[in-house]
């Protein structure tokens, strides 16, 4: 499996770095069963996250026509959506450009949705989203009709999308496969692991990173629960 992590400006670290480490250490406990690469829209690059101006090389071009994986983090900045008067002008030192609304629907600008449509369309590859990733695809009108999940904050923006919110850490809705808040990158490289190379490699990576997953990975089988 070759995963693909995408780098967009305002990207939060913690979704990249995460499963990046999850799958990177798959493909050493399992040679040549796992590589991973950060790559970008826009192609070889350095790219600038949203926390403390971290920022990471992206290798590569995105590649929707490659087998494997393709990962879109969430972003890293202040939560909520700007005032209607710029920061400037109120003179309380907030930027626009640090909401993570703002920096989310600026990936919509990019060449990024139309990569990420020909990545979902392509029946080899299987799409995957952290945090705030999951609404990047949903923005771009992706997840209609599908399960996904993403930050609790954003999971009512999920559903007006016409996607269908679950409020679970790691949701696998077959080829997209997506994970809640930051920290869930850890769950789902995992569950990743796990699903595409074996649960023996999961779980030696989950002992080197003394990192027991968390939740149910929710999927659409089985009985519907009664409510409680």
């Amino acid at each position: 499996m070759h995963a693909q992590i995408v780098l967009f400006d305002g990207f939060d670290p913690l979704d990249v770095v995460a499963p990046f480490e999850v799958l990177h250490a798959g493909g050493v406990a399992a040679p040549g069963a796992v590589g991973v690469e950060l790559v970008s829209a826009e192609g070889p690059r350095e790219v600038v996250g949203g926390t403390g101006g971290l920022t990471l090389r992206a290798t590569a071009a995105l590649d929707p026509a490659r087998p494997g994986l393709v990962l879109v983090p969430g972003a890293s900045g202040r939560v909520g959506e700007p005032a209607e008067v710029p920061a400037d002008d109120r003179g309380d030192g907030r930027r626009q450009d640090e909401f993570i609304p703002v920096l989310l629907r600026r990936t919509l600008e990019t060449e990024l949705p139309a990569l990420l449509t020909a990545a979902m369309e392509n029946p080899e590859v299987t799409v995957s989203a952290v945090c705030g990733g999951s609404l990047v695809l949903a923005m771009a009108g992706l997840l209609e009709g599908r399960h996904a999940t993403t930050h609790h904050l954003g999971l009512d923006l999920l559903d007006a999308t016409g996607a269908h919110a679950v409020t679970a850490r790691v949701v696998d809705d077959g080829d997209l496969v997506t994970g809640a808040g930051v920290t869930s990158g850890l769950d789902l490289g995992l569950y990743l692991l796990e699903r595409e190379v074996g649960p023996r490699i999961a779980h030696a990576v989950e002992e080197l990173f003394a990192h027991e997953r968390r939740g149910t990975v929710w999927r659409a089988r089985g009985p519907r629960p009664a409510h409680f």
